[in-house]
């Protein structure tokens, strides 16, 4: 029932906003219309889909299909729903949009780095877990299955040069991220581990993200070795 009234809260919210850009029709601040013409494509070609998987999160997941085409032509029942720059706060607002409506058996959540790089609002680490423990709630009030991933490694933020402390800070978020999986029995994929260096400043392993913070079509191998079994086992 918590769960219910939690995303009916969150409905509220977006039925209330997307009055205002009613009005103002140059404001999107959670991106609504980013995919809006993509979502009414799939559903109006393919409505129920018990297969679907819809990976959600930042530009980290919005360049998985432009960096490996493949590994979407090879699963087409998986759909990218990643905005570039978008933190755990807006996150919340377009999930209905980009993900309940679209009714698929499982998604892919992977949130939390722009949190770190301050994107949206100064970082604070229970905000964020919060956020994603509502996108969790949400999808599963909707009986969709979630996968949870670490925030990838960085050990700074090429737009954001004067944010300091991030490798500390994306390490204690995967920490509270994995128990929270842990303990509620949702699946739960490392990226993490697989990517960083055994250095102390724990950035991205050479030669697997051109800026430190995005992967390359390297990075997103390992990361399609890593969830394709977790996703295959809750949606063969």
């Amino acid at each position: 029932m918590k769960k219910l009234f939690f995303s009916a809260v969150i409905m509220l919210m977006g039925a209330f906003m997307a009055s205002a850009d009613d009005e103002k029709e140059v404001w999107d601040w959670p991106k609504y219309s980013y995919y809006a013409d993509a979502n009414a494509e799939l559903l109006k070609n393919k409505p129920e889909d018990p297969r679907r998987v819809v990976f959600f999160g930042n530009s980290i997941t919005e360049g998985w299909p432009i960096h490996s085409p493949q590994f979407f032509a090879e699963n087409p029942n998986f759909v990218g729903r990643g905005v570039w720059g978008q933190s755990s706060y807006e996150f919340l607002l377009r999930f209905i949009e980009d993900v309940i409506k679209l009714k698929p058996a499982a998604v892919v959540i992977c949130a939390g780095g722009n949190d770190v790089a301050e994107n949206t609002c100064p970082y604070n680490e229970e905000r964020t877990f919060n956020n994603i423990v509502g996108l969790i709630d949400m999808a599963q009030a909707h009986g969709i299955q979630v996968i949870l991933t670490s925030v990838l490694p960085a050990a700074k933020f090429p737009w954001s040069p004067e944010i300091t402390g991030s490798s500390d800070k994306i390490a204690s978020l995967n920490v509270l991220l994995r128990n929270y999986a842990e303990t509620h029995d949702i699946p739960y994929v490392d990226y993490y581990s697989s990517l960083v260096n055994g250095k102390p400043d724990r950035a991205f392993k050479e030669g697997l993200a051109g800026d430190g913070v995005h992967p390359n079509a390297e990075g997103y191998k390992i990361m399609e070795k890593l969830v394709l079994p977790v996703i295959r086992k809750y949606v063969p």
